[in-house]
Formats: structure tokens, sequence, C-alpha cells
């Protein structure tokens, strides 16, 4: 393999989204892929567990092991929640981590034990450039801690209106839909095609885990969220709604707070977002309007939870720490249909 880039590893490169970062670096102008790792497909090539990533189908998977990985500028650690902490701590220190899954997100260890089972690891350099002097700070940082899907699409909604003093931190409520990719790859019951088609159901009713991660984000202090599994492999589309505070244009505050970020786009005047504008791009859609019977702002904002929500973020976040230009690699225009 040809290591005439930056070389970067991607340890779980079996799962949607260690596939997806595969995808990206495939096409990255400056990252080549040094190793990548599987659990119960290590030793099998690239191209039987990810036929669409035409270009690494002759890599083997390796044994997910820190000497494999070590030998990397930087690593993407694309492992289930709880797992990459244990890795992460074997890792030279000489080397930059992203970490997609959820261990070193949370400031608060009371806020870990609630929703995660293990001990709170940490806390790394939260990973969503887009808030107010994040970048800076994931520039500076060896080791971030990628967002959560869900975490993303409801952040970048909410986020400059609570700042704003426009939408009251303690009245927020979330309805979110996602695709079935967001539950893993792994097989389960209730994610068969026969249970999924035709269906919607909502899980983890009022509690689930991105909650304390969206109000740490976005300063909310109280968040209803309904999680909502839809009939579709990937997407998210968020529905906000909060008590105004004052009379501003919701829609005005989200425009200027996101000018001339490159993949927060809010939308004209009353075009709302789909998830199939996202699909394989780097991009939140955000709109926004007052409710005409409440009064209550609602913001909606839809994103592909493979790319925004989990592997174009982490590329996004690699940029910035190795110095790149922060959109190499990746792309705001989706596919259609």
């Amino acid at each position: 393999m040809q290591r005439m880039g930056i070389r970067v590893a991607v340890a779980g490169a079996s799962g949607y989204a260690g596939g997806e970062l595969l995808r990206l670096i495939a096409g990255h102008p400056h990252l080549d892929l040094a190793v990548a790792t599987g659990f119960a497909q290590a030793g099998s090539r690239i191209g039987a567990v990810h036929p669409h990533v035409r270009s690494l189908r002759d890599v083997v998977l390796a044994k997910t092991e820190p000497d494999v990985l070590a030998d990397a500028d930087l690593v993407f650690l694309a492992l289930p929640h709880g797992e990459s902490a244990a890795l992460a701590a074997q890792l030279p220190d000489t080397v930059k981590v992203v970490d997609i899954g959820a261990d070193f997100r949370l400031r608060a260890a009371g806020d870990w034990t609630k929703y995660y089972p293990g001990a709170h690891a940490g806390t790394w350099t939260y990973g969503l450039p887009e808030l107010p002097g994040q970048r800076d700070r994931i520039a500076a940082s060896s080791r971030v801690a990628n967002t959560g899907c869900y975490a993303v699409s409801v952040t970048l909604a909410l986020a400059p209106l609570i700042a704003a003093g426009v939408a009251d931190p303690e009245d927020v409520v979330v309805v979110a839909a996602s695709g079935t990719s967001g539950a893993g790859r792994s097989a389960k019951v209730h994610l068969l095609a026969s249970e999924v088609m035709g269906s919607l159901s909502p899980y983890k009713v009022g509690a689930h885990q991105h909650v304390p991660e969206i109000k740490q984000a976005t300063g909310a202090r109280t968040l209803s969220m309904t999680p909502v599994l839809a009939p579709m492999p990937r997407g998210i589309l968020a529905t906000v709604t909060a008590r105004p505070l004052t009379d501003a244009d919701p829609r005005e505050v989200l425009a200027a707070a996101y000018d001339g970020e490159p993949f927060v786009q809010v939308l004209p005047e009353g075009q709302w977002p789909h998830t199939a504008s996202t699909f394989g791009a780097n991009a939140a859609h955000l709109q926004a309007t007052v409710d005409a019977d409440s009064g209550r702002i609602i913001v909606v904002s839809a994103i592909d939870n493979l790319v925004k929500g989990a592997a174009g973020q982490a590329v996004q976040n690699a940029n910035l720490m190795l110095g790149l230009p922060e959109t190499a690699g990746l792309t705001a225009d989706g596919i259609a249909p």
C-alpha cells in the first residue's frame, strides 16, 4: 500500500461508520489508509466487507490491536460505545485520535453512568467545529471526541438560539427520526427488514443517551427527546421546538450564526429540509419558523447520520487537527434521487 500522504488508521472498519470512513479516506487528497482493523471480520478483504469501496478492495482487515495502529499519524476509532477508552490509552501520545464513539464526549461522570455501562473514561475536546470557539480548540488538540449523530442535528438547530437568548433553555422538545444504520451493523431482530419496512417506531423514549450531550453542547437545561426508527437506511430528521424569549426571527438568528459555514445551510424561506438531500454529504440543512398557534419556535434539521453525524464529521475534525483545509475530502453536495 502506498504511503505518500498523511497515514491514517481506522479501528472498527467493518461497521457502517467505519465503511463510510474508508470511502471518505479513499477519496481524500491528503490522507492515505495505513491500516484498517476489525473484530470478527479480521482477515477479510475490504472488498468482501464493503464492496462499494472498490479502490480499497484488496486491503485486508487486521486485528484491532494497539501495535497495529501505533504507526499511523492519526487513528479513527469507530468502535462500539465503551470500547474506545481502553484502546486509546494504549496508543502513543504522538498519535492523534478521533473517537466516533461516546467514550469521551461527556464532561460529567454522572451523566455517563446514567446512560452508559462502565466507568467514565474522561473528556476530550468536543468535535463540533461549528460551535463558537470550537474550531480552534479542535485544531490545537490531539484527542477529539466526535459528536453523536442525533446530537449534531439537534445542537446545530438549537445552540445559536439559546446563545442569543432567543429560545428558552428550560423548555426544549425534540422528536427525531433516524435511519436504521444509526443502530450499527450487528444483527438485531427489531432491525430486520420485515420489522422495519412500512413502520415507524419510537425507542428509548424519555431516556436517550444523547440527551446529556445535547444539553452540554447547547446550554439547554431540560430536554424531552423522542427518537423514532424510520424505514430508511440512513438520515436523521430532527424537529426541535422551544418557547421563545424574544420576538426575534429564529431563521435570521440561525442564518447569521452559520454565515460562511461550508457544511451548514439555512435553507431559503419556505423550503424545508429533506433527509434525502443530505445523503452522502457532510451537510446539515436547517429551516426555522414560529408556530402560528402556540408561538413556539420550530427548527427542522436534516443530516446524513453516517456522514455529518459520524464519518464526515470525523474527517472534518481530522482535517483541523492535521492542519489541512477543513473541507478537504468532503462535500456539501448530496446524492439524488
